[in-house]
């Protein structure tokens, strides 16, 4: 009889995630302090991080929109986030929430508000409230 080991000792990988940052006007310390959060997030809740976007720029979105194409491209589970407020200011926010919702993501938050899995109260997501 031949004895297969644990799960927990086998090399498993977990749902696939990208990370998010809004970095305007914001240290180099301050930007690998919160890239750190994001990673040991992803470890203590086994996820795999694919990447992580940084938005440097307010008025150029292209690593917002770049990660929306990987997440429709690998099928993601998931968008981690360290605070609401890195989606943008509200206006801003409220378009890239119901964007990263159409995609059928999960947004996973570090700190904060935790919001619904796809089609659990999406209007109201959407619109900026918790449920």
């Amino acid at each position: 009889m031949i004895l297969e080991p644990l799960t927990e000792q086998r090399h498993v990988t977990g749902p696939l995630v990208f990370g998010y940052l809004r970095l305007v006007r914001v240290s180099r310390a301050r930007q690998l302090a919160l890239t750190m959060a994001i990673s040991d997030y992803c470890r203590r809740h086994e996820l795999t991080l694919a990447g992580v976007y940084m938005e440097r720029c307010s008025s150029t979105p292209s690593a917002f929109v770049g990660m929306l194409d990987a997440l429709t491209a690998t099928r993601s589970y998931g968008v981690v986030l360290p605070t609401p407020s890195h989606l943008g200011p509200k206006a801003i926010a409220a378009e890239r929430r119901s964007q990263l919702i159409e995609t059928g993501v999960h947004l996973l938050l570090i700190r904060g508000e935790q919001t619904a899995p796809p089609g659990e109260g999406a209007a109201a997501l959407a619109a900026g409230g918790t449920e």
